[in-house]
Formats: structure tokens, C-alpha cells, sequence
């Protein structure tokens, strides 16, 4: 059965744009309804209670009121999150309200317009903030079952979107375990900086070696080399993605070996700093480049986990802007600066505990992120095959009749809105 197609615009009873009250008139902000950006989005939903404003923030600004069960697209500034409007809400420029005509799911346009995003990110235009536009969100088009089966869809994609979700907060969880033993152990580690105490990072038996810049890149038969992206906001290796460099740059100087420490000595102010522990994914050669420093613990008072776990947590309380220098676009952790820094010496048995627990977690994060990976590559195959009409060939076959009878009424029901 081949559904019909219809745009955004035909399902839709209005579109809905936003706006910023001025944020230095203070009683703007000092209302009761919710006011939100593509930044209070989380996970499907919409995160309220952070910003409120008042009926004068609103007629005298660009924001307008979303009604309760419309559709929020975020149309700049983190382009294609997109959430079915919890309660009446105000909107700021990022954001695209789309209120639904009576009688289509708001879930299930929701979910068509997931199967579709390839299409709105393709669609992004601007040179500094890039987005799309009303008449993109408008003129995307989506197949539109029958009723009964457009329940049905969503009932078997919100069992597996609550399976991604439960994987999500699992994640949120476990990444709370070494920072909370790292405090349980040694302290504060922003206290442990401004105590003056320990000794200058120079005077440790740890070698610094800044990584190497080489323009070319994705070399075949190349060799991996490690870049900004590839150490996460957890302070753990990420190798979603691995640029190739030619093989004429494996020299000693600039491989890795397991225990090494990378830190980012080089990123935008938010993201300097970021820290992690090499662990050798497989068996080949690993390079990093000179937005990088590795250091090479052999110092037997420390450990590379303990010096890891320092570092990157110093990160997270922001500390590395402090002692960068800065660009337009840029900050930079000079490796003079990183050597100054007075590293506290910790005892040996809670030194001990921190490196067991550091390296048992480690392969087990491992194995969440493949399931995770493997969860979303299922999500991802169940949203192409609802769309497709796949999903529920065979309880559509078993409600043919039903389904019918609901097309007619529905295509009807479309015409008369049409013809408003």
C-alpha cells in the first residue's frame, strides 16, 4: 500500500515564530509562562523551569505563545531537534512552532519528520549561524498513514525510543562514577590546584610531546591519527571518527602507547583542556596531532589514570581558561604552562584504588557505547521501515478493511481542510 504524501504546510493549521524579550528589563523575566531556545531541548523532550516570562515580555517582543501539543522544530542553533510543546509556551528565534490541524498525531508527524532530517540538515544555509527556514519546514513532505496505523507506528517506535532513552540516562549515570571517586579519594581537585601544594608537573618523571599538524587527511591504507574530536566531553577516547595520515609521518617521536595521557592543548575556550587515557583500540600504530600533548607517565608517585582523572576534571570546573591564551576563535594551553602546574601527590593506597577502579571502568563504558550504537542503529532501521510501510505490513494485512475505511474518511478530511 502506497500512502499518500503530503507537505508539512497541509497537516498544519499555522506556523509560529519567535523572539528574545529584552533581557534587561528584568520584570520581562519575572512572569509565569515558560520561555524556551534550541538549548533547553534534552533528549525528545523540552526542559522547563529555567526561564519564565511575562504577558508584557511578550507583546513587546517577537516571542510567541506555542499551544499545548504542537510540534517545536528548532530551526537554528542546533539545527533538527525537534519536541511535541508539554504545556502553552513561548518561543525564542532558534525555535519553529507548528500547530497540527485536528485529527493528526502529533506524535506521528514527529516521528516522520525524524525520518526526514537528512533532508532539513541538507537544507542548511548562513555563514556564521546556519539554519533553515519556515517555508523548508513547511514544504517538507511526509507519507501519512491511516489512523489507526499511525497509532500503531508510534506505539512500537516509543518502546524503542524509551530503550534509547533508558541507554541514555544509564550513560549520564555511569560517567558521574570516576568524578565521584576522584572527590571521594583526593578532594576537590579545583581546591587541590589553589592549595599551592604538590609539585610542578616538570619535576615529575612525565615527558610532554606535542603532537604534529599534517594537512593531509582520510589516507588510504593511512595512518590513524588523533585529533580534537577524538577525546570526548567524558574524558574518554572517542573513535567515531579517525582521520589517516600518510605513513611517512610513523616516527617514534609521535606514536602512542597504552597509558598515555592526551590532553587538548588546543580548542575553542570551553573545549581546552579536555583529557584523557589511551588505551589501544586495536593493533595498529596511533599518531596525534599538535592540538594534542601527550605525556608519558614513569613517575611511580603518581599513576597515568590518577594524572588523567586530574586533568580532565580540572576541565569540567573550567579551570584551563584561567591559563590560556587567546585567539578570535581559539584558546591555546602552552606546554610550559602545562608543566607548571603543581601536581598533588596522593597516598599510596587511595592512588591504588583510583587506578584499579579507572581501568575496570573503562572497557565497561566500552561495551555501553556499542550497545548504545547498536540500540540507535536499530531505532534508526524501525523509523526507515515505518515510513516505508514495512513495519506493520503484516497487522495493516489484518486490518485492511479498518485501514480502508480510515483512508476514505481521512483523504476526505483533508479535502474539506483545503477547501477552508
Amino acid at each position: 500500500m502506497i500512502w499518500p504524501v503530503y507537505k508539512i504546510s497541509r497537516l498544519a493549521e499555522g506556523f509560529i515564530s519567535g523572539g528574545t524579550p529584552n533581557t534587561k528589563i528584568e520584570e520581562y523575566w519575572q512572569g509565569s509562562v515558560p520561555w524556551i531556545t534550541g538549548a533547553d531541548f534534552d533528549d525528545g523532550g523540552v526542559i522547563l523551569g529555567r526561564r519564565y516570562i511575562n504577558q508584557a515580555a511578550i507583546d513587546n517582543s517577537a516571542t510567541n505563545i506555542v499551544p499545548k501539543g504542537s510540534i517545536l522544530i528548532v530551526t537554528r542553533t542546533g539545527v533538527g531537534k525537534i519536541a511535541i510543546a508539554p504545556v502553552d509556551i513561548a518561543i525564542s528565534q532558534d525555535i519553529t512552532g507548528v500547530v497540527l490541524k485536528r485529527g493528526v498525531s502529533a506524535k506521528y508527524v514527529v516521528a516522520a519528520i525524524r525520518n526526514k532530517m537528512p533532508v532539513i540538515l541538507a537544507a542548511q544555509r548562513g555563514a556564521t549561524i546556519k539554519g533553515v527556514t519556515r517555508k523548508d519546514v513547511e514544504n517538507l513532505t511526509i507519507p501519512l498513514a491511516a489512523p489507526s496505523e499511525q497509532r500503531r507506528i508510534v506505539e512500537i517506535l516509543d518502546q524503542a525510543y524509551a530503550l534509547r532513552k533508558k541507554r541514555a540516562e544509564a550513560d549520564a549515570k555511569s560517567a558521574h562514577i570516576l568524578p565521584a571517586l576522584f572527590y571521594k579519594m583526593f578532594g576537590d581537585p579545583l581546591a587541590l590546584m589553589n592549595s599551592s601544594e604538590g609539585i610542578p608537573l616538570a619535576e615529575l618523571e612525565v615527558e610532554l610531546q606535542n603532537g604534529f599538524a599534517c594537512g593531509e587527511k582520510d589516507v588510504e591504507d593511512g595512518v590513524p591519527h588523533l585529533r580534537m574530536n577524538n577525546i570526548d566531553d567524558s574524558g574518554v577516547l572517542n573513535l567515531e571518527l579517525v582521520r589517516t595520515v600518510p605513513l611517512d609521518r610513523d616516527t617514534e617521536r609521535y606514536r602512542l602507547m597504552e597509558g598515555d595521557v592526551l590532553f587538548m592543548g588546543t580548542n575553542s575556550e570551553d573545549k581546552v583542556g579536555k583529557t584523557c587515557l589511551f588505551m589501544p583500540p586495536d593493533n595498529r600504530i596511533y599518531l596525534f596531532s599538535n592540538h594534542l600533548i601527550r605525556l608519558r607517565v614513569s613517575d611511580l608517585r603518581i599513576t597515568p589514570e590518577y594524572l588523567a582523572g586530574l586533568l580532565h576534571l580540572l576541565w569540567a570546573k573550567k579551570f584551563f581558561p584561567i591559563i590560556a591564551k587567546r585567539w578570535v576563535n581559539q584558546s591555546s594551553v602552552a606546554q610550559s604552562s602545562l608543566a607548571a602546574l603543581r601536581i598533588p601527590l596522593p597516598a599510596a593506597r587511595p592512588l591504588q584504588l583510583f587506578t584499579e577502579a579507572y581501568r575496570s571502568l573503562l572497557p565497561l563504558r566500552a561495551q555501553r557505547m556499542r550497545s548504545g550504537e547498536y540500540i540507535d542503529q536499530v531505532f534508526a532501521v524501525l523509523l526507515h521501515r515505518a515510513f516505508s510501510g514495512d513495519l506493520t505490513a503484516k497487522w495493516r494485512e489484518a486490518h485492511l478493511d479498518e485501514i480502508l475505511s480510515e483512508i476514505e474518511h481521512q483523504n476526505k478530511l483533508m479535502e474539506n481542510y483545503n477547501s477552508l
